[in-house]
């Protein structure tokens, strides 16, 4: 069986978050599609993605945002797959000769519908009316032989706007490996750390509040921000509570979980929240909102909290002062980490591909 793995969405010389499923999913793949007797190909757009994936046969197609991604199916053809794995919904498919797996990772741009803001303007718009309505996404999946998505969450989600007639196999996102201190004991110092954007619906404007009462406690914001969202949470939060990186390294990322009393988020709405498993990998607790998908990645190690009550946040990451709450905490969030592991959910992949490459020959 001759697979194909759509990379064109490597974004280089740093992941983002399809970037970075995209490039663990097909490390992973590779050794299982080798036992199986299997060929494994990646398809870029661009021959620096190379860098930022394993050492193995590639094929240079358009990239997914140019016009000509409609006949992109032509020119895969032509490679002479028998199934093609794609980590967005979006790839063309008219004429395609072969077996064809797309992935949906959410629905949050149904309810949050800001695009993302490194995207060329006509693309945002056309990302906008998109997901003004269901039939569109509905028009794309059932293209598909089948299709994936990383949580038992957005599954349930798609099944409940029919989003899809095809099977849905989750597979799930997860942290990469670390080398955690088994060892680890609550830190003297109570560091917050928050890794995520600042749009409306990550609703870190109550983690900011929430300081008013965490006397002791300080926010570091990890990601790259605006001044204006700056000075707007500066300005929400006591004087010399918040710790704002404007980016990090991921060396840097994971030093700052390794001395956290807890990574927090009080997210109104989410994807998948894989910041809570690159916590709780290294044994940090996680301090979230109780909204489903967070119920279903952080289990029973999470603390949970009404994102929308200031008071009901801050009491939950209070109570990870004490040292046997913290030390529970983060022995079951080691457990639970273990849940999401790359080498699970690339054998759970490779079973899809070879069903569905079963099916596309009869």
């Amino acid at each position: 069986m001759r697979i194909l793995v759509d990379c064109r969405y490597i974004r280089y010389p740093r992941h983002d978050g399809i970037s970075r499923y995209t490039a663990h999913l097909v490390t992973a793949l590779a050794p299982l599609a080798r036992q199986a007797g299997h060929e494994l190909v990646m398809v870029v757009s661009d021959e620096g993605q190379l860098a930022m994936l394993p050492e193995l046969p590639w094929e240079l197609a358009t990239a997914p945002t140019s016009p000509r991604e409609l006949t992109i199916a032509r020119r895969l053809n032509a490679f002479e797959p028998d199934v093609v794995f794609s980590p967005m919904q979006t790839i063309g498919s008219w004429g395609r000769r072969y077996g064809l797996v797309l992935t949906l990772h959410d629905l949050i741009y149904y309810r949050n519908r800001t695009p993302p803001r490194d995207l060329a303007w006509p693309i945002r718009l056309m990302w906008r009316l998109y997901h003004l309505a269901w039939w569109p996404q509905r028009m794309l999946l059932n293209r598909a032989d089948e299709v994936a998505t990383v949580s038992a969450t957005t599954r349930e989600l798609m099944r409940e706007h029919r989003l899809t007639d095809r099977p849905i196999t989750v597979v799930s996102n997860a942290a990469d490996p670390v080398d955690a201190d088994a060892a680890r004991r609550q830190p003297a110092d109570r560091e917050l750390v928050y890794m995520g954007s600042f749009m409306p619906y990550k609703n870190v404007e109550t983690l900011a509040r929430a300081l008013h009462e965490l006397p002791g406690h300080r926010l570091h914001l990890l990601s790259r921000i605006s001044d204006a969202d700056r000075a707007r949470l500066e300005a929400l939060a006591p004087g010399g509570a918040l710790v704002v990186h404007d980016g990090v390294t991921d060396a840097e990322y994971g030093e700052l979980l390794d001395r956290a009393l807890a990574l927090v988020t009080m997210s109104l709405d989410e994807g998948f929240g894989l910041p809570l498993v690159e916590a709780m990998v290294r044994g940090t607790p996680v301090v979230v909102s109780d909204i489903p998908i967070f119920r279903e990645i952080g289990g029973e190690a999470a603390v949970y909290a009404d994102p929308r009550d200031v008071g009901a946040v801050a009491a939950a990451i209070r109570t990870l002062d004490d040292p046997e709450e913290w030390a529970r905490r983060s022995a079951a969030a080691r457990e639970q980490a273990a849940v999401f592991d790359w080498n699970r959910s690339a054998h759970t992949l490779l079973e899809l591909l070879e069903r569905v490459a079963r099916a596309s020959v009869r």
